[in-house]
């Protein structure tokens, strides 16, 4: 009986209902979103640093895993640690923000940087030739539609591009270390150094024995599974109450819509509500004809939202890949469901509660 009268309440003011479903929709998709993203450029950044195949990384001075300071590493260290008994190669790189604090570029010592990792893929063209080369991957060339041989700008300065890689590997955009130290004022400088240790050494000795030698005690250094794993949503300054306030937003707007909805289908069915009542039905049953409408129209929401959110990955992806790398994180589709639901049924109970508390004598006479 009363999936009857909410289905027919449906079918009877159907632009009204989709409407609230497009509405209810839209926080499941800013949440879905928000956290595709934080997710998209973490396993992003753990990714790159994986696969540049050192064991050992070695941060500046005072900084956390999360940010650098420029690049204020003196190059000779990068020497200094190759020489370690342990250790097998080193190699600096520069790190530089190309556009925003999404998309990095990175200066690297090509000979060295191809012998540690084992060389980037390259689908186009080749290595730097020139001093003003740069090496980009698939993604920023989709995204800046540039093939090899264009010009790129980044920081006010041209850039030839010598090749397109595979994307997945340091950053989305390489050039020769000693061209950028001298463009960022940063010579002799790296903003972090990459180590590979000998076989059959222990990462976690070495980096003990790396800590004692004079003047590294206040270097941060991280085994490479180390610092991939502290790059988590957890360990990100201001991530999570930002999640917590986009969640909050999305109750609010979900008990507005539904509130608004319920609380004018009240007033176009009060004639409907007195008769129901007049027949018998009790303040519970009216009540529970609006909550399993606003549960309908909840439901309703987040399923539209949860594919609107696919249509916003696929516009990420087709528009900006290297900018803002994202991915579908499904356990999140229960919490952010959940979140809408409840504020759905929230704000269905004040137009419910009218409802049942209208006079059946008073709702039959009413025009």
């Amino acid at each position: 009986m009363t999936g009857k009268l909410v289905i027919e309440n449906f079918k009877h003011k159907p632009m009204r209902s989709l409407l609230s479903i497009l509405l209810i929709g839209v926080p499941v998709t800013l949440i879905l979103c928000l956290v595709g993203l934080s997710y998209g450029m973490i396993e992003d950044t753990q990714t790159r640093q994986r696969s540049i195949g050192a064991d050992i990384l070695v941060r500046p001075k005072n900084s956390s895993y999360l940010t650098l300071n420029g690049a204020p590493i003196p190059q000779e260290l990068v020497g200094l640690l190759a020489r370690q008994p342990g250790i097998k190669m080193a190699t600096g790189v520069v790190n530089i923000a190309a556009e925003g604090i999404t998309l990095g570029a990175a200066g690297i010592n090509f000979a060295e940087f191809n012998a540690m990792s084992g060389g980037f893929k390259f689908i186009e063209g080749g290595p730097f030739q020139r001093p003003d080369d740069v090496i980009i991957d698939d993604f920023y060339a989709n995204q800046k539609k540039k093939k090899v041989g264009d010009t790129i700008k980044i920081h006010n300065v041209d850039w030839h591009v010598s090749g397109i890689i595979h994307s997945g590997m340091l950053a989305h955009i390489v050039m020769p270390i000693q061209t950028l130290q001298d463009k960022t004022e940063a010579v002799n400088k790296v903003s972090q150094i990459y180590l590979k240790v000998q076989p059959g050494v222990r990462v976690d000795d070495e980096i003990q024995a790396l800590k004692k030698l004079p003047g590294f005690e206040d270097y941060p250094i991280f085994s490479m599974e180390e610092f991939a794993a502290l790059l988590n949503i957890g360990n990100i300054p201001g991530l999570q109450p930002f999640i917590m306030v986009i969640m909050g937003i999305g109750v609010v707007i979900g008990f507005a819509v539904v509130c608004l909805s319920m609380y004018m289908a009240v007033l176009q069915r009060t004639r409907e509500i007195g008769i129901l009542k007049s027949l018998g039905g009790s303040k519970g049953f009216i009540l529970q004809v609006i909550l399993s409408e606003a549960l309908l129209l909840g439901i309703g929401g987040s399923i539209l939202g949860i594919l609107m959110s696919y249509g916003a990955y696929w516009m990420i992806k087709t528009l900006v890949p290297a900018s803002l790398p994202m991915v579908i994180v499904y356990r999140w589709w229960p919490i952010a469901s959940g979140i809408t639901l409840a504020g759905a049924l929230l704000g269905s109970l004040y137009p419910g509660l009218t409802a049942a508390a209208h006079d059946p004598i008073e709702a039959l006479a009413y025009e």
